[in-house]
């Protein structure tokens, strides 16, 4: 296997880590990195991410697109540094934190925070682990706040990613609001309410029984923050776990089965397999129409059961 320092560094990433090298060509340089970044940031956070482009921003500079190309040489790896730049590093207040379970619930929040100045940022499609200095700043701040439990590192990394990962749902839809309501002119309370009365026009108890047993009970006009109650929630299965680290390393207990199996990769891409999903798909459709007549019949039945009794 390769060291670490035999692996050619994408261009973008070695700008990030500020370790590529300068450009060489052309005149004297009147730009940097850094300015061509700003001036991406700015577009972005006033008209979104697809609006971002290098003639747009050699534009904002007053220079053509190809003097940006001596400096970032391509759009992806502007985007990874506005991204970069946009997330910025964790405030001290994750690092400060009294106890796991704070630290965790204020890397949330921070990281919330974070959507919230730059929401374009969710726009950015993730390729894999985040390999700039602000991106390895964050990780190793939520891996600091669980250092002191008798987690591993790969639950570390799990529980992590959990609360992430529900930072970053709670920002697309916050982002979602945010939108609606610029297009719109409702505030979110007026949105929520139309949302609830489509539900209820749409959703059906013969259809989806339980959704719209959860749509009388208002669930979609609740005051509430599901993402972070969810979060509460999650923690609270945290707090079990570590509970319970002994109990687990003598039961020697089986790790979960990896996201992505080889195997599944392997066979994607085969006709009679996908044909094979096809079935199964359109097999549950039919399963799911037949338990919706049974319903009916089973309504009606009792129907005319109550009405021969009078």
């Amino acid at each position: 296997m390769a060291e670490a320092d035999d692996v050619e560094l994408p261009r973008g990433i070695a700008l990030a880590w500020g370790v590529a090298a300068n450009p060489q060509r052309g005149p004297k340089r009147e730009m940097s990195v850094e300015q061509i970044v700003d001036a991406a940031v700015e577009i972005a956070d006033a008209e979104g991410l697809a609006a971002v482009s290098m003639a747009g921003v050699a534009a904002r500079l007053g220079y053509t697109p190809m003097s940006l190309y001596r400096y970032v040489s391509a759009k992806d790896d502007l985007v990874l540094l506005m991204h970069e730049d946009a997330t910025g590093a964790p405030p001290e207040s994750v690092r400060e934190a009294d106890g796991w379970r704070a630290g965790l619930e204020e890397l949330y929040r921070a990281q919330l925070a974070s959507y919230h100045r730059h929401p374009w940022v969710l726009d950015v499609a993730i390729t894999g682990s985040p390999l700039t200095p602000n991106g390895a700043a964050w990780m190793d701040a939520g891996l600091r706040i669980l250092a002191d439990t008798p987690l591993t590192h790969d639950e570390r990394m799990t529980v992590i990613l959990l609360v992430t990962g529900a930072a970053r749902w709670a920002g697309i839809v916050a982002a979602g609001y945010a939108r609606s309501m610029r297009e719109t002119g409702a505030d979110a309370a007026e949105i929520t309410r139309r949302e609830d009365a489509l539900f209820r026009q749409l959703v059906s108890a013969d259809s989806y029984p339980d959704l719209r047993a959860a749509v009388d009970a208002g669930v979609f006009v609740a005051d509430r923050d599901p993402f972070a109650e969810g979060l509460r929630i999650s923690l609270d299965g945290v707090a079990d776990y570590i509970a319970d680290a002994d109990g687990r390393r003598k039961s020697g207990a089986v790790p979960a089965r990896a996201l992505f199996e080889e195997e599944d990769a392997a066979i994607a891409g085969d006709k009679r397999y996908r044909e094979a999903q096809r079935a199964q798909r359109d097999a549950e459709k039919q399963l799911r129409d037949a338990r919706k007549v049974v319903r009916q019949v089973a309504r009606e039945a009792r129907e005319r059961s109550r009405a021969d009794s009078r």
